[in-house]
């Protein structure tokens, strides 16, 4: 008995602190509200965003008070697992309903459309020219939302005890200062500033005022919603381009990375094994892509070596945004995409993907293999890495979570492919497209829209939301909800 009304009072913290989340969640949705004032037309979609709100507000409200409790109570990983879990799939589906309510999207393309925007993918099922600027907006914003993280943000900034295993479940597990809501707070802070600075810059390049604030929110997100369906191919612009990439690329850091970048300690960022892995690999392929594929498909040479850049880049921090269409690239380029794609932007950032810092360790897994067959047998090996200002020694259990992890993506990876070529897509544009959902790109060959057949969604939906996630939250969550009901009912039985 006493299992089971401990596992009451860890679970009435656990909606406790889910109510926190649904209820600060409902104010991210009145903010499409502030479109009103330019544009008062728009008024008549104020109930479907009020609505949702309302009910989110609600939600939250009950499940806060009824399970609200005097203790402070300091939870796991794994509960914070199932915080993250409940309230991300909670969110996604009220988010859902402005698409269904002013465009008329059936539940399964409204979905598609909100986990692409939590997840700061970017693949779209929304025809942007009939769309009006709140429901842009409100892309932008979930975006927005979705990249800072959307548990971590609102509960270790608000809550506090509860946001250690909140923020490590969020795969956050490295902190900017060992406080974890001052942390949660710089966070914040560092990305509304990369928000508000991008949103000027693009303003400052050429774009409308609406266009600069959602293409800054998606670009510091690595979401890639755009406003427009030529993306930043719209505005053929070297300027906009210019604003892009490093918006892109700061997205992709670490914050912790950043925070050292922003007091000036490059020591440190250049110690770090994504920042060397990146500073090759970015350079590299873009050398590559032009030479293979670009300069042969665009007459103008500046031209081409833009686009090799741009596309590359998108592509490595998970951004999404395009200048170009792919339709007339050839398999190579198409492949090196479809790579960089799977290998992802940082760790701890808004970018998704195997993520750099795994492949990192498994090159330098790979290097000091082949040194231990050239050094005696007896001979002790040390195998240090950077994280951050700290000097680690890995060990044999951290090697085995990232190939687990690896082993998990790439089945995941390979399981997808077979379903979209199931529906009789061709084997290029599943892995393409593929790739890009579960890496939580938003780059597209055309196999994503309006017209995908539901199975096919629903893969992609799922693809997003694991890529998102990182695969063990969800798995041991869903493990550990499954076995506290199993140990309750056992024990309520008896």
């Amino acid at each position: 008995m006493r299992e089971k009304e401990y596992l009451k009072r860890r679970y009435a913290a656990i909606l406790s602190s889910t109510g926190v989340i649904l209820l600060l969640s409902s104010v991210v949705m009145l903010t499409p509200l502030l479109i009103l004032i330019p544009n008062p037309e728009e008024s008549a979609n104020v109930l479907s965003f009020c609505l949702p709100a309302g009910c989110l507000a609600l939600l939250g409200g009950i499940l806060w008070r009824l399970f609200k409790s005097e203790s402070n109570t300091t939870l796991s990983v794994q509960e914070g697992g199932i915080i993250v879990l409940v309230s991300w799939l909670t969110v996604i589906v009220f988010s859902a309903w402005p698409f269904t309510s002013v465009l008329g999207l059936p539940f399964s393309r409204a979905i598609f459309e909100s986990v692409s925007g939590w997840t700061t993918t970017g693949l779209s099922v929304v025809d942007v020219t009939a769309a009006g600027p709140m429901i842009l907006f409100w892309r932008s914003v979930v975006q927005l939302a979705g990249g800072a993280g959307l548990a971590i943000i609102m509960m270790s900034a608000i809550v506090g005890s509860t946001g250690v295993g909140i923020s490590s479940a969020e795969g956050r597990s490295d902190q900017l200062v060992p406080h974890v809501r001052q942390s949660a707070r710089l966070v914040l802070i560092i990305y509304s500033a990369y928000a508000m600075v991008g949103s000027l810059a693009y303003w400052v390049a050429g774009m409308s005022l609406f266009d600069a604030v959602n293409h800054s929110f998606a670009a510091v997100s690595t979401g890639g919603f755009s406003t427009r369906p030529e993306s930043i191919g719209y505005w053929n612009s070297i300027s906009v381009e210019a604003v892009t990439l490093p918006l892109m690329l700061l997205g992709n850091l670490s914050f912790v990375t950043a925070w050292f970048l922003w007091r000036g300690k490059l020591r440190f960022v250049f110690k770090n094994g994504e920042v060397r892995l990146q500073s090759v690999l970015m350079p590299l392929s873009a050398a590559v892509v032009f030479i293979f594929t670009c300069q042969t498909l665009y007459p103008h040479i500046g031209k081409a070596m833009r686009v090799a850049v741009f596309e590359t880049v998108s592509a490595l921090t998970t951004t999404g945004f395009s200048t170009v269409s792919y339709g007339n690239w050839n398999s190579f380029g198409v492949i090196l995409l479809i790579s960089l794609m799977l290998i992802g932007g940082g760790t701890c950032s808004t970018a998704g993907g195997i993520k750099q810092f795994r492949i990192y360790l498994l090159f330098k897994l790979l290097f000091w293999d082949i040194k231990r067959h050239l050094i005696p047998r007896t001979a002790v090996t040390e195998l240090p890495i950077w994280e951050g200002n700290r000097r680690v020694f890995l060990d044999d259990a951290r090697f085995r979570q990232v190939a687990m992890f690896v082993f998990l993506y790439m089945a995941a990876y390979g399981l997808g492919v077979i379903i979209l070529c199931s529906y009789g897509y061709n084997l290029s544009d599943s892995l393409f497209e593929f790739a890009s959902a579960l890496g939580t790109v938003g780059l597209s060959v055309g196999v994503t829209s309006a017209q995908m057949p539901d199975g096919a969604l629903w893969a992609e939906i799922f693809a997003m939301f694991l890529g998102r996630l990182e695969f063990i939250v969800v798995i041991i969550s869903l493990l550990k909800i499954g076995k506290d009901i199993g140990l309750m009912v056992k024990r309520g039985s008896k």
